[in-house]
This record gives structure tokens, sequence and C-alpha cells, in this order.
């Protein structure tokens, strides 16, 4: 960790803070508050001293407070000494604006509060003001912050980049002294992020001098980094001081892994999921309140329904206690939800990624968790939304219904409780983000390239960027590239090289600015209305493609019939009382992490010793229930797991076994005559689409076909069309080779088409919004492709560079791919082949059906691995008779 970056190690007692604050603010917190918690402890003092802090502690730890108490109070000295100018000074940004709304209401209590204190004082004490601002304010409101301007802006990254070029607020900023910055985590691992600290350094210009930053965050790792990006550097490149209050296992926790059956091979589908079902009501029905977690908004969908109809007929649970909150619900469907909650009115809310942060959303018992969060950061932000208050345990219940997920899951468990935390991914350099705040600083006035690329530099998202992709981006938001005017795409500022200076070109510029500014892409979704045009919810376009009349499915937890589609608008008629044919939704699987995936595989290291050492199997499942916290029926699946697995290569002849050092392959001819050559690279999903679409595309070549792919978190595998059979490994793939081989790959999928669309749009090359007209986006689709096939003879063209960067570092994970070839050629990490089999491997059952998954309905997947276990143990049977009579 670097000299300016530090732990917080002294802690300062409720005494010490009474003292520093206004005798007001003093006199309220001692008469709210009976002690302070672990993060006020740390930070308050600090905060006072003018120091950069970052808070990472678990929800309902006082993390809010210990932000603004010391602003609070400074601001309480300055109205009672009439200093209060009509400016802001303080400045919250979050990446939602339900939690700017929380906020809203959370400092509306202390703010009363302390002014009727100073009222029976006989002190008349003139108002601190706080707003709102963000996309939804009112022109109007807009206006009215300029007569009376806010003391504490509460905002969203995006609006902070809008109200920077702001004529006239962007005068009010001048005098901020501290910037809050809150679920940090969340935005520092998506370019909202870097768009947040490029804000951050031209306010720093702005205002002239340093301001206090504070960062707030759960559970994440590794702090040094997430503290480096709060505060950003100093001109000579050194990374400005921070305090980083480690809070992280200040409230006790209980995580437990659940399996419903034992069996999960021969017992029924059906069976497996009714108990699943009743196993989650159960939960449910003994807690006051339980949130669930699903990892797809179908998936809440499908518990929602299920359990509801558990209610119907037990008749213990009121059916509309049971509720689903995801984001393709309306807004207003949402916050009735939320509002629901808060009061109490419901025993159980379901939600795929919308209650992950830190919105207020009131009590929770416990949280339980469907399939695996695929990292231990996700599960313990997750689990810790439960028992909000600091002396209680935040409880957590993980139920599977796969093998693959109990281990992974199983292993997931035991990392949390040793504190061994996944590193989180921030993207670097976006070149799309940069070209958005250039044309801002263009805005703002006259700016020279050398001033405009130091401040560019400060912020930790681009403190590595060069000179060359610097002046590449101006050179393309200022014209340079002639032939793109034809496709109406032209320049947003001047640039002249010589004089190395920058401005903006035109008076629409802040119009454009302020229109199309932003990094969230904007996705074909497809409104579902009632015949009556009462609105529904979304679907996303391809699953509208699927839906032909008489088709039921769910949204908000109902049942609806499909009755016909007009454009981009669906509409249907409920269906309540029958059964859904339920949505497959196409939001994206979340991707296991690598530092997991590498645990997941010394684990299986593990495993097989103590199998073939012969330890004995009720001592495992002990370790399991201690160690990984499973339940009994868990612990029995995953030794039969590895025994199946063990047992199965042992008759293959194989004398190693696959983990995080050797790499297993094999082949399965399925029914159609395909193969799947399967690669069991345990490294997580993003790692895999890299080493895998590589591989794919050097096998194409070598067959002169198109090689099919399916991508799983543990392993992948290569589809040959019936006929063609090719001997391929990744040592053929040179760790330097990789990044040329994955660029010709994906130059022609849907992905880079899709991906270069959003990119495009948020480097401000294609419009979302010309002069206040909305351009659809099947509108930006079709001029994306048109583009995408004019610039790819320019290799350097920041647009199309910063497509292959988001794809191959962001989507993808280039990096640890390159890390796994590496370790191949130097021999760290072995390959292993057993040859072409009639039925797949145990650990194959899940990668071989991913690509299956075209033919194979959900429900006739668990009876295909019920087939393939059948035929593979007549094997080992076959094999363990041969062995005892030779």
């Amino acid at each position: 960790m670097e000299e300016s970056i530090r732990v917080a190690e002294r802690e300062y007692t409720k005494e010490e803070v009474l003292k520093i604050l206004n005798p007001l603010v003093a006199e309220w917190f001692a008469s709210k508050f009976r002690d302070l918690t672990p993060p006020q402890r740390y930070a308050l003092i600090p905060i006072h001293n003018g120091e950069n802090v970052l808070v990472s502690s678990p929800t309902g730890t006082g993390k809010t407070l210990t932000a603004f108490l010391i602003a609070l109070s400074e601001l309480f000295n300055m109205a009672e000494k009439g200093e209060l100018d009509n400016t802001v000074y303080v400045l919250y940004v979050s990446p939602l604006r339900a939690l700017n709304n929380d906020i809203y209401r959370n400092l509306e209590e202390p703010l009363r509060e302390i002014r009727e204190i100073a009222q029976k004082r006989g002190k008349e004490i003139p108002e601190i003001r706080h707003v709102v601002r963000t996309g939804d304010t009112p022109t109007s409101q807009r206006q009215n912050m300029l007569r009376k301007t806010p003391h504490i802006l509460i905002t969203t990254p995006e609006t902070l980049a809008i109200i920077l070029v702001a004529p006239k607020f962007r005068e009010k900023l001048r005098t901020v002294k501290w910037v809050i910055v809150d679920e940090i985590h969340s935005l520092a691992e998506s370019k909202r992020g870097a768009h947040l600290s490029l804000s951050l350094e031209r306010l720093r210009e702005l205002t002239g001098r340093d301001f206090i930053r504070i960062g707030l965050s759960a559970t994440i790792n590794p702090l040094d980094e997430i503290a480096k990006f709060l505060v950003g550097y100093n001109e000579d490149g050194s990374p400005r001081p921070c305090l980083i209050v480690d809070a992280r296992y200040s409230k006790r926790k209980s995580i437990h892994v659940v399996s419903p059956v034992s069996d999960l091979i021969y017992t029924p589908a059906q069976e497996v999921t009714s108990k699943m079902y009743e196993t989650l009501y159960d939960i449910v029905k003994k807690h006051r309140t339980t949130l669930i977690f699903t990892n797809t908004r179908s998936g809440s969908e499908r518990v929602v329904f299920h359990l509801k109809m558990l209610a119907k007929k037990k008749g213990d649970i009121p059916e509309d206690s049971i509720a689903a909150h995801h984001s393709s619900l309306s807004r207003g469907v949402r916050m009735d939800v939320e509002e629901k909650l808060k009061k109490g009115e419901l025993k159980a809310i379901v939600s795929s990624t919308s209650l992950e942060l830190g919105i207020d959303i009131g009590y929770i018992d416990v949280v339980v968790q469907v399939g695996s969060p695929k990292s231990v950061t996700r599960c313990l932000q997750r689990v810790g939304r439960s028992g909000h208050r600091l002396h209680e345990i935040s409880k957590g219940i993980m139920v599977c219904v796969d093998r693959d997920d109990l281990v992974e899951v199983a292993v997931m468990i035991r990392e949390a409780y040793r504190h061994h935390l996944d590193k989180v991914h921030i993207p670097r350099n976006p070149l799309d983000v940069l070209a958005q705040h250039i044309v801002g600083m263009a805005i703002e006035r006259k700016m020279n390239t050398e001033d405009a690329f130091k401040i560019v530099r400060r912020s930790y998202s681009f403190h590595d960027l060069s000179w060359e992709d610097f002046e590449n981006t101006l050179k393309f938001l200022s014209g340079s590239y002639g032939e793109l005017e034809e496709y109406k795409v032209y320049g947003k500022i001047w640039y002249d090289p010589t004089e190395r200076v920058f401005g903006r070109r035109g008076k629409y510029a802040r119009v454009i600015y302020t229109l199309n500014i932003g990094t969230i892409p904007d996705e074909v979704s497809v409104k579902v209305l009632t015949l009556d045009r009462k609105y529904v919810g979304n679907i996303e376009e391809e699953f509208l493609e699927r839906l032909v009349p008489g088709d039921r499915f769910v949204l908000g937890g109902k049942v609806y019939e499909f009755v016909k589609s007009d454009g981009m608008t669906a509409y249907v008629k409920p269906a309540f009382d029958q059964k859904p044919t339920i949505p497959a939704w196409f939001s994206e699987m979340l991707p296991l992490s690598y530092d997991l995936a590498i645990r997941i595989g010394e684990f299986r290291e593990k495993m097989f010793q103590w199998i073939s050492s012969g330890k004995p199997r009720e001592e495992i499942k002990r370790y399991l229930a201690r160690e990984c916290k499973v339940n009994s029926a868990g612990a029995e699946a995953i030794v039969s797991y590895f025994e199946e697995e063990y047992l199965v290569l042992k008759s293959l002849g194989s004398k190693k076994f696959p983990s995080h050092r050797v790499i297993l392959t094999e082949k399965y001819r399925d029914e159609a005559g395909r193969i799947h050559h399967v690669f069991h690279t345990l490294y997580g999903r993003r790692t895999n689409d890299a080493l895998s679409h590589a591989l794919a595309y050097l096998a194409s070549r070598k067959a002169n076909s198109n090689i099919g792919l399916a991508i799983h978190d543990n392993g992948f595998a290569l589809i040959y069309p019936p006929g063609i059979n090719i001997d391929i490994s990744l040592r053929d793939i040179r760790p330097e080779e990789l990044e040329d081989y994955l660029k010709k790959s994906i130059f022609n999928t849907e992905l880079m088409k899709r991906r270069f669309r959003h990119v495009a749009t948020r480097g401000l090359m294609i419009l979302r919004n010309y002069k206040g007209h909305e351009i659809s986006v099947e509108k930006q689709q079709l001029n994306a492709s048109t583009l995408l096939r004019v610039i790819k003879k320019w290799e350097d063209f920041p647009i199309l560079k910063e497509t292959y960067r988001e794809i191959l570092e962001d989507y993808m994970d280039i990096q640890h791919a390159k890390e796994v070839l590496e370790k191949i050629h130097a021999g760290e990490i072995e390959i292993i082949d057993v040859g072409l089999l009639d039925t797949p491997t145990p650990f194959a059952y899940n990668i071989v059906l991913e690509g299956l998954s075209d033919i194979v309905l959900m429900e006739d997947k668990r009876a295909l691995i019920a087939r393939f276990h059948e035929e593979l143990m007549k094997k080992i049977r076959k094999m363990s008779l041969k062995a005892s009579t030779t």
C-alpha cells in the first residue's frame, strides 16, 4: 500500500467527537445515539481534520451519518455566524435516484431537530437547504435552485456532469468543501465510475483547491485501489492521501448452504423444484420479512409465482404479501413495493439485482439466495441487507439445486468466513467516456491541451492514459476524419494542434452534450400494455420475437396472455388463474469471479486428494458442514459428485484430476453426431469467454467450417459439426497472440455490433437525442452498423479501439486468460486429455448441456443428466467387476 493511502488505527470516543462538534449538533447527537458505531469511531475526527476518508462497512452501521455529521456541524457553525452563502458546500453523489430520495428524507430529520434545539435556546438560525437534483427534476425547480441554492446538493454522476457546464449553476459549485460518493463499489466497476472520476477532477479545477472526499462502500476489495479511485492523483503522479476505515466485518453473520434434496441426479426434476419452493416457503413462514435474490429477472418472476401458488394452497401467508422487484417493472410498481416493505406489509420480496444497493427498504430478517451469487463480495453485500442494526446478525441462506452451484457456494461461504474477498475490476482508460468529457471541457472554456491532459490523468481511471490516445480522441471529436461527414458525423469541438488548444464548436454544442451525456446504454425494450392500455412492465425485444398469440408469461408476479404486438408495444390480457409459459429472460447471467474460481479449483484438488487417500466420507462431510456451512443433504450431494468424477477418471486410466493446476479435456459425440470438445477450465465465464473465442477461431480455420461454442463458468466446449473432429489444444495459443485472435474472432459478431453502438453513443459519434428529438435505438443501431464498416480500416480510431477494449477487458477477461496461457506454456498448469467418450464425465454435464440448450428444454435437462449418469455408473460397475475378476 502506498504511503499516502493508510488504514485507520486510532479509535476516538463519543466525548472526543462531541467536543469538536457545533454545540447544537453535539446536543442533538448525544440525545439520539448512545454510542458511536465502528465507522464513526474511526472516521469522524479525521474528516473534521480535513482528511479524505473511505469507509467500508455493512448496511446498518451508520455510514451515512458518518459522511454528513462533520459537514452538518460546520454548516451550523457558518449559519450561526451568518456566513452561509447562497452556494453549494456539500455534494452527495450516488448511483441511484431512489437512494438520493432516501438521503433527502434522512437529512430532513436532523436538520429540523437541530433547528428546534436552537429555537429552544433562543437562537434564530437561517435554514440549511438540501435538494435532490437529477434528470427527473423539473425546469422550474432547477431555476429555483439558482435563487435559493441548496447548501447540500444530492445528485447522480450524470447530473453532476451536466451542471458542470450549466453557465450560471456551475458558479455555485466553486464553494464545494465536501464530496460524498455513496455506493462507490458499484460505481467503480463500471464506466459510470470512470465518468464520475473525471467530473470530480473537473470540479477540482473549478474550485481551484482540494475538497474533502468521503467514499462509502459495502464489502469490497482491494480497499487501497478503491481509495485511489476515490481521491485520484496529484500533479506529480502520487496518489492523493486517503484514510481507509475498514469496518467490513463489524457485523456478525450467519450464512448456511441448503440443498432441498441429497440426490440431485435421480430425484425427478419436478420433485426437486417443488422441494425448493417448499424450502423457500418454509423460510418465509418462519421469518417476519424475507428478501430473496435470484440471478435473473425470470428467476424472480418464477419464485414469486410459485410462492403465491403455495400461499393460496396453504392459506397461512396472504398472497399479496409476496412481491417481485426488478428493473423491468415500472417505476410506480417498484416504488409501491418499496413502500409496502418499509411499512412491514410484505412477508417476502423477490429481486434480481435491483435491491442489492443501500436503498432504505426497512427491516429484513433473512436474505435467501437461489443459486450462486457468483462472488464472495456479492454474497456478503446481499446477506448484509438483513439484520439492519449494528448489533444484529446478518443472516443468509443459500439454496442450491445444482451440483456445480452447490460446490461453488460451499467454497464461497468458507471464503466469506475467512475474509477472502474477490478483487473488483475497474475499467481503465475508456475513450468513449473521455470523449464526453473533452466536449464538456470545450464547452466550459477554450483550453490548452496539456492542461486538459493533466486534469484527465489526475483521475484514477485515466492515470496511465497515453498522449497518443488523448490526441486521437481530440482529432476524432474535431472532425479530422473528413469522410465521416458523409455519414452525418460532425466535429463537436475545434482543435489547433500547432497552438495546442481546443474549444467548443457551434451553438448547439452545449445542447448536444447535455442531451447525450451518460454511460448507461439504451437497450431495446418492449412496453407491455393491457388491452385497455394500462402499463404492466417491459420485456426484451428478443423475447417478443418468440411469442405467439395465446402464450402466457409472468410479469410483476402475475400471469398475462399475449394477444398481439404493434411496433415496440406488446398487448396482453390478464390470465391470473392459468399456468404460465414462463419467459426465458435474456438478462446476462452474472459471471463467476476469477478469484473465487481459483479457490474452487484448489478445493477440487483437496477433495480428490482426500478421496484417493481413502479419507472416510463422514469426515469429509463433517468438514463441509463445519467449514462450508452445508446442510447434510448438500454435503452428501457434494461428496457423491466428487466420488463419481474420481471413479470415472480412474476407470479411464487418468492419474490426474481437474483442479486449478490441471485442465482436463474430453470429447463427447451427441445423438446428432456433433462432437463436444470440453475444456475443464474453471476460471469463470469472463476468462473462459476469451480462451474459448480464441480457440474457436483457430479451430474454424483448421476445419474450414463454423465451430459452435458453449461457455460456462467451469469450462467451455467447442462444438464440431457432424463429420468434423479436430485435435486442438490451449497450448496452440501463445499468450502474445491472444489479443489478435480475439479481435479477429469477434469482429463480425452481434456482440461487436451492439457494443460498438454503445461506445459510439457514449463517445457522441452517434447521438441519442438531437436538438430535443429522440433517435430510436433501431436507428442508432443501423447508423452503428454502417459506421463500423467505414471505420474498420482505422485501427487507432478511438471508438473502434474502445469497443475492442470494452469487450476484451470488461466483458471478457483477457488479462487472466493471458495468465492461464502463460502458466500452461511455463508448465505450471498441466493439460490432461481423456479422449473421445460416449458419455461425458460428471463435471462436463453442465458444460455439454449449455451447448444443447437450443434443443433441450429445462425440464429435460435433468432427465438427460440422469441418463448420462446411468450410463456412466453401468460402465464403472463393469470396470470394477472386471478389475475384481482379474
